[in-house]
């Protein structure tokens, strides 16, 4: 389950500190889905075999997003699962990014999943749009593993 976060090098390298992410991750996932294809489902829905992508909606980025879709059609297909996550939230220093300093809204959201209907993709998640993602964050000062 590979994320692809990035449809160009310039949001790779001002986000993530990343040169070549763009054909870094395009070339692995290629290489992922030539070696396992499309999710393989077994009698209960479950996956046991295949590949997922997960791509994260990032607020202020909505033409990343389409992009980074599009690219999975375009150069995968229709049929590989999509896990669309619409969690995120600012934390560590992308608080003080402005760009990347608040949640998604309803605007982005809905734009995204009207845009996965145009498209076509057949196949995967849209994550909800919530109000607690915070509540889910490991409290990693904790070292106990009890």
């Amino acid at each position: 389950m590979p994320d692809f976060k990035y449809a160009n090098n310039e949001l790779g390298k001002k986000y993530s500190n990343i040169n070549n992410y763009f054909e870094i991750t395009s070339k692995a996932i290629k290489e992922m889905y030539r070696q396992v294809g499309p999710p393989k489902l077994d009698e209960n829905g479950l996956i046991k075999r295949g590949l997922i992508i997960r791509h994260l909606i990032l607020p202020n980025e909505i033409e990343n997003s389409k992009k980074v879709l599009k690219w999975i059609i375009d150069n995968i297909g229709k049929k590989v699962y999509v896990s669309i996550m619409a969690q995120y939230f600012p934390t560590y220093k992308a608080k003080n990014i402005s760009e990347l300093n608040r949640k998604i809204n309803k605007d982005e959201y809905k734009k995204i999943e009207e845009y996965i209907y145009k498209i076509g993709i057949e196949n995967g998640y849209m994550q909800d749009l919530g109000e607690h993602e915070e509540e889910y964050v490991p409290d990693f000062k904790n070292n106990s593993l009890t």
